[in-house]
């Protein structure tokens, strides 16, 4: 596996990755950095690399570097680096992430999450928090599985969310 950042060239890719959650009835993608709701690729390339730099960062958002996670050529998931957070991240964390639904339960996630926190610790990082609804069982345990701690439970949406941290 590869993390790569999105770029123009992978546009085509990133649009069958973003169809093929819509295709499955998702309509979020975590970690996505609003790939789920943007019309264009080219403008959603353009938002994330605009947000992984303090020079052109959105004044409402914070540092995030995105990476699209691929394996033999394809993209299989998504997963993104807050360097810090704001109100609205408070609960949320550091780090979010998707696998394309046909390539769930395959790992990919685990190492996708294992890969961003070796960038975490190169960014100076201590430690990160990560979120998943309670009925996300996938994330909970890949978030388990790279030393997730649970820290605490909070309500999102009407829906119950747990807390962890990763010391690094």
């Amino acid at each position: 596996m590869k993390l790569l950042r999105p770029a123009l060239e992978y546009a085509h890719d990133i649009k069958e990755f973003r169809d093929d959650f819509l295709s499955a009835g998702e309509d979020v993608i975590n970690g996505g950095e609003l790939l789920d709701s943007m019309d264009s690729i080219d403008k959603w390339i353009e938002y994330v690399s605009n947000n992984s730099s303090c020079d052109t960062v959105s004044a409402d958002w914070v540092l995030t570097d995105t990476y699209l996670a691929i394996v033999d050529e394809r993209i299989v998931g998504v997963i993104c680096l807050r360097h810090c957070l704001n109100d609205f991240l408070k609960d949320f964390g550091h780090i979010a992430f998707s696998v394309r639904p046909h390539d769930r339960k395959k790992g990919y996630a685990t190492v996708m999450l294992s890969m961003i926190l070796i960038e975490a610790r190169n960014l100076g990082m201590k430690k990160v928090k990560l979120s998943a609804e309670m009925d996300n069982v996938a994330s909970i345990k890949t978030i388990v599985n790279n030393g997730g701690v649970y820290s605490y439970t909070f309500d999102f949406d009407g829906r119950k969310a747990v807390s962890y941290i990763i010391k690094l």
